[in-house]
């Protein structure tokens, strides 16, 4: 992590909002563990909390403050699966890759849920979410979506069509959506605070203000932060989009991209209740979609939009707010109180890369925009798989991921002239 870039929380709705916790040291001197996780967000978090659990000795770096990353800025919504579903998967990989991650593709969201109860997380949790599609391609494309989702055993989707769609969402720009009931949206910062505080809570140790400048592997690994090091037995390498600098092989193969949000001023109940009659949490059927949903204060939270390479926006309310608009018109007078941006990690097949660099270094990122669920089973399997049990981190670890077309030099222009083509498509329903 380069020296100009920042430290703390950007000024979100959720860092306004925030439970209250520690600012947490940095590292000074040696310290020594049985596992060093690099990265304080999701995957880290998760990682080291199943590790403790598992009576590890575990410690975790973080560059700036836990939850810092994509963790602490995205849409806050528990989406169900992978951002490539499991008929790609099949066609591409084979039945029994298809099968294995088939069987883990609603765990994710399990084990969100497990951990608020487990903890007693105060993080908003709310039930439901619903996929909109904005033409008749889109309905056809989710009507697939539930037979597909069924043929891998999940059963909580409800398909509306037409006028029903405004049971969900009091907007005209729908011609069906899919209801997954199993589905939801959270305060993403404070489920991956309470999490922190819960791994804390059984003995972990978090340093923020820790970048790592040097991972020098062997046995120990050696990680050198500004203040001192840290000697571990086993890495995790859990920083996705904000560990560029640390380990250039998981840099090749994966691109940062940035995306936008912005909230509303508070509304009242009667507005919030038009736009979103049961409080779901909605995405279109778009390449490049939009999401949104309510906050706990009756805030419309609006996101969307992707600058690949992760450059930031010169206003984000100016590219957000139309999207917005189009949605819900009778919104023209809202006042935004919070816009900002953060990166994700982007692979090209759009699948996430679990693997290990040698026998005692692990590392699990590029969720491609499906990070909140997917991240928690990261972390779950890497704690499997050291402990001997590596069958289902393997599965993953097994795709095949290659490098962006034109490297790190044409991989921005490349990536953006593909999803050009995409969104073209959607907006003429081809």
């Amino acid at each position: 992590m380069s020296a100009h870039q920042p430290t703390q929380h950007v000024a979100s709705y959720y860092a306004a909002s925030a439970n209250p916790g520690p600012e947490r040291p940095s590292v000074s001197g040696r310290v020594e563990c049985d596992v060093c996780v690099v990265g304080a967000g999701f995957t880290g978090i998760s990682a080291a909390l199943h590790l403790a659990e598992q009576g590890q000795s575990v410690v975790v770096l973080e560059a700036a403050r836990v939850g810092f990353g994509a963790s602490g800025r995205n849409g806050g919504q528990l989406v169900n699966s992978y951002s490539r579903d499991m008929d790609v998967i099949e066609a591409k990989y084979g039945e029994e890759t298809a099968r294995a991650l088939g069987s883990m593709a609603f765990e994710g969201n399990r084990i969100i849920r497990d951990r608020i109860a487990q903890y007693g997380i105060a993080c908003d949790l709310k039930e439901g979410n619903v996929f909109a599609a904005c033409n008749a391609k889109q309905l056809e494309g989710l009507r697939e979506h539930q037979a597909l989702w069924q043929r891998y055993g999940h059963d909580q989707l409800e398909l509306l069509e037409g006028e029903a769609v405004k049971r969900e969402v009091g907007s005209s720009r729908y011609t069906g959506a899919l209801i997954d009931h199993s589905g939801g949206h959270i305060h993403p910062l404070n489920l991956v605070l309470g999490q922190a505080a819960a791994f804390e809570s059984l003995g972990g140790v978090i340093y923020e203000q820790s970048p790592v400048t040097q991972l020098t592997h062997g046995e120990p690994v050696v990680l050198t932060t500004p203040g001192g090091e840290v000697r571990a037995q086993r890495v995790v390498l859990a920083g996705n989009a904000y560990m560029q600098g640390v380990e250039p092989r998981l840099e090749s193969k994966s691109m940062p991209c940035g995306t936008q949000i912005i909230t509303t001023e508070p509304l009242d109940e009667a507005t919030a209740r038009a736009l979103l009659p049961n409080d779901m949490a909605v995405e279109d059927c778009n390449y490049l979609l939009d999401y949104y949903r309510l906050t706990a204060d009756n805030r419309l939270l609006y996101g969307g939009g992707t600058s690949y390479g992760g450059q930031d926006l010169a206003s984000i309310e100016a590219v957000i707010r139309p999207k917005l608009l189009k949605t819900f018109p009778q919104l023209a007078d809202i006042k935004v109180d919070y816009a900002w941006s953060g990166n994700f990690l982007l692979t090209l097949n759009r699948l996430p890369q679990f693997g290990r660099l040698n026998d005692n270094v692990y590392f699990a990122q590029g969720y491609s925009g499906h990070g909140v669920t997917c991240s928690h089973l990261a972390g779950k399997l890497i704690a499997e798989t050291m402990r001997g049990e590596s069958e289902r981190f393997d599965a993953f670890a097994g795709l095949p991921h290659l490098p962006f077309p034109g490297g790190r030099l044409l991989r921005v222009p490349f990536s953006a002239l593909g999803a050009w083509y995409y969104s073209t498509r959607d907006k003429l329903g081809i």
